[in-house]
């Protein structure tokens, strides 16, 4: 399968699917807690669900939503929907009524699909077949919506040639049918997706958990032998704070995944020494238009950085004017890749918004991310340009206050916003997680001490949690409001004393 894959300029993923059912019939494919489907199965019941979608008049590039937690069924329906060359609009249960009935509207889903239970008196019967159906790369694939932690979300549309970019992406990295892959993460998020597909394209099988637990995942991870996962840093961050982590047997892994949130450099070293198995970071944006690539394992002195560009990608800084820099400037990151969004569902403003061109016309994505290269084209990423604070006309990056943080023995996470200020037009607060006692000035002071003057925290509130979204993205918007209500509002420890 994998020369197929190497060999073949587009294919689908359902496709796939069919070539393993056929060859390999009884070779499993997909398992919960609950349920097991071998090859044959799965493929056997894309074709019911495919059936049914057309029996219900759904046609090829009109949507359905699914909003349900991660389970073998809702997988085969985003599978199955794929097949009858039907858009999927995954959603976060956790939303509220509210933004799920605007995001339904949005994608005009033609169905919401929100459970398991009825799914089965809504299926094709047994040997049902599908009429087949036309899919060429540019055919929208999924949307996906933002995870509006800075605003509304937005609907990303991904055609079906950008995910197959992502599969041929996963060539170097041991997939094919002996793999098991294991995945915490939701369906509704791109994070879970470019492991998930790539997963079954080539053959292996993929366990999906419901939700997440650190023990819990390492039992089944061990009794798997799993050898591909794609965890978030928080994820990565509470598996090694466990006492007993060096007591499982994780000797199969081939290669884990990591993306969607700032990767600490000493997290990923933590990882390397303890977790076999390679580990590859991917930067980039639901988007697309360009990844950074870092293969953790074999380039161990540039872990503070996200990688080089990917194969056929191209990624560019420019200035606030929308001027590309020279190398070694700071900027906002922009990229180009063989796998990039069609636009903003029903949004073709903030499609326009989020495209820069260059002179010849090439059309690049904008990540709303500030960064630079180092001499060896790794990419130092900095900040995202809206977190940015401006204090008394310099620029301060949050990550920068954040990472000096973290070396202090008592901070377990951090977290740092810019609030107004009526002298400095911004200041930076920041919003601690800690590891036993520990007093807010005290480490306030100790921070001062140790960045310079224009980066000096005007407070430090210690907080048990961060807020974070459900794939591990700290809400700081929420922090921001938190900040401007006053230390008194702003979730502190009753041990911990606002600056």
């Amino acid at each position: 399968m994998s020369s197929f894959i190497a060999d073949t300029g587009f294919a689908t993923i359902a496709e796939c699917i069919r070539r393993h059912a056929r060859e390999r019939p009884q070779a499993p494919a997909l398992a919960d807690d609950d349920t097991a489907l071998s090859y044959a199965q799965l493929d056997a019941l894309m074709d019911r669900i495919a059936a049914a979608l057309q029996r219900d008049g759904i046609a090829p590039g009109e949507a359905i939503a699914l909003c349900a937690a991660p389970s073998v069924m809702q997988a085969a329906l985003f599978l199955g929907a794929l097949r009858a060359g039907v858009v999927v609009a995954p959603l976060a249960p956790g939303s509220t009524p509210a933004a799920l009935a605007r995001m339904r509207e949005d994608a005009q889903a033609k169905r919401l699909f929100s459970d398991d239970d009825d799914l089965e008196a809504w299926l094709a019967p047994p040997g049902a077949t599908p009429a087949p159906v036309e899919i060429h790369p540019e055919s929208p694939f999924n949307i996906i919506y933002s995870s509006g932690t800075t605003g509304e979300p937005k609907g990303i549309v991904q055609p079906h040639g950008m995910r197959w970019a992502h599969v041929r992406r996963g060539l170097p990295y041991g997939y094919g049918p002996d793999a098991r892959t294991l995945l915490a993460t939701p369906l509704y998020s791109n994070t879970t997706l470019v492991v998930f597909f790539p997963s079954l394209a080539f053959g292996g099988a993929v366990r999906l958990m419901k939700k997440f637990d650190a023990r819990r995942y390492l039992e089944i991870a061990q009794a798997l032998r799993a050898t591909h996962t794609m965890l978030v840093p928080v994820q990565y961050q509470r598996l090694m704070a466990l006492p007993d982590f060096d007591a499982f047997d994780l000797r199969a892994f081939r290669m884990k995944f990591c993306t969607s949130a700032p990767f600490p450099a000493a997290l990923k070293a933590d990882v390397l020494a303890r977790w076999p198995g390679g580990l590859v970071e991917f930067y980039g944006m639901t988007e697309g238009g360009g990844t950074c690539i870092l293969e953790a394992h074999a380039h161990p002195g540039k872990l503070h950085t996200v990688g080089r560009p990917g194969p056929g990608t191209d990624m560019r800084l420019i200035d606030e004017a929308g001027h590309e820099l020279p190398p070694g400037s700071t900027g906002e990151i922009v990229g180009y890749s063989p796998g990039m969004m069609a636009g903003y569902h029903r949004r073709p403003e903030a499609t326009r918004e989020a495209e820069w061109f260059d002179a010849s016309g090439k059309r690049f994505i904008r990540t709303g991310d500030v960064g630079r290269f180092d001499d060896d084209g790794f990419l130092i990423l900095l900040d995202r340009r809206k977190d940015m604070i401006i204090s008394g006309g310099f620029n301060i990056y949050p990550s920068d206050l954040e990472a000096a943080l973290r070396e202090h023995p008592a901070v377990a996470d951090a977290a740092v916003v810019g609030v107004p200020s009526a002298q400095w037009g911004e200041t930076p607060v920041a919003f601690v997680v800690v590891r036993g006692e520990a007093q807010a000035e005290a480490l306030r002071e100790w921070l001062n001490a140790r960045v310079g003057k224009t980066q000096r925290l005007a407070a430090l509130h210690l907080v048990d949690e961060l807020p974070r979204s459900a794939i591990g993205k700290v809400l700081k918007r929420e922090l921001k409001e938190r900040a401007g209500a006053g230390p008194s509002q702003a979730g502190r420890r009753p041990s911990g004393a606002g600056a």
